[in-house]
């Protein structure tokens, strides 16, 4: 379970969570989506402390922390509940996919290199990037950076992996190799939260949906409830945009 509760942060005097709520059972996917400078990121990124909130309770998994008081202890255990993958991928430039995907079993986890090398293929496998193994950053595209950190996000075996609009760094071309990789992590019931700009992903690949504006959550329901039936004036306002936008686009 991730259970978040009235999660406040500021950036001096800019209040960025303005008190947040939201549960998600294990095995459900939720995606976060709003107009840029609503807080997702900086939501996001508050679960695992890569931005330090000023108020709030976070329970992911085994973990739970009291913002206004959290201990060293206390954020290590919640890190330790998730993996992140970023939007501009953040690889190890002087490493091969398989030891980026493999690193941090072997000097974290302390597995052994052989049998973290066989988790490694599996999981760039799965990915599908076996045949780029050897490859460095520099020689793959951006679609299979980004799926190489997903593999070493898969690697850590977390509760919940983190997506930090995982396709926005991408040339529209490459986005649909990342978010099928993302749909099919999905389909083996695995824990994620998903911040996204890829509104039919959403629809798609959600158990639960939430819209943010403003540093509030204004609307959330299952996938098929916000998309089909939304409830607030704010959130049609912001699918009619979308797909007006689309639709010109087209």
């Amino acid at each position: 379970m991730i259970k978040v509760t009235n999660l406040k942060k500021r950036f001096n005097d800019l209040e960025v969570l303005k008190g947040i709520d939201f549960e998600i059972k294990d095995r459900e996917v939720l995606s976060i989506i709003g107009p840029s400078g609503s807080g997702k990121s900086t939501l996001i990124r508050c679960l695992n402390f890569l931005e330090t909130p000023e108020e709030g309770i976070i329970e992911i998994g085994s973990a739970k922390l009291d913002a206004t008081k959290p201990t060293r202890k206390e954020i290590q255990q919640l890190r330790d509940q998730t993996a992140m993958v970023f939007q501009n991928y953040n690889l190890y430039r002087n490493k091969t996919a398989l030891q980026n995907v493999t690193e941090s079993l072997i000097v974290v986890k302390k597995i052994p290199k052989k049998e973290a090398e066989e988790l490694g293929m599996e999981l760039l496998k799965q990915v599908g990037l076996v045949e780029k193994r050897d490859n460095y950053p520099a020689t793959l595209s951006g679609g299979q950076q980004q799926r190489v950190s997903i593999a070493r996000a898969l690697a850590q075996r977390p509760h919940a992996i983190l997506f930090d609009e995982p396709t926005s760094s991408l040339d529209p071309e490459l986005v649909s190799e990342v978010l099928q990789v993302i749909k099919s992590i999905a389909e083996l019931d695995t824990t994620m939260i998903i911040v996204t700009h890829e509104m039919e992903f959403a629809r798609e690949v959600s158990d639960h949906v939430i819209f943010m504006a403003d540093g509030y959550i204004v609307e959330e329901g299952t996938s098929s409830e916000f998309f089909n039936n939304p409830q607030k004036d704010r959130t049609k306002q912001f699918l009619r945009n979308y797909y007006g936008e689309k639709q010109n686009r087209g």
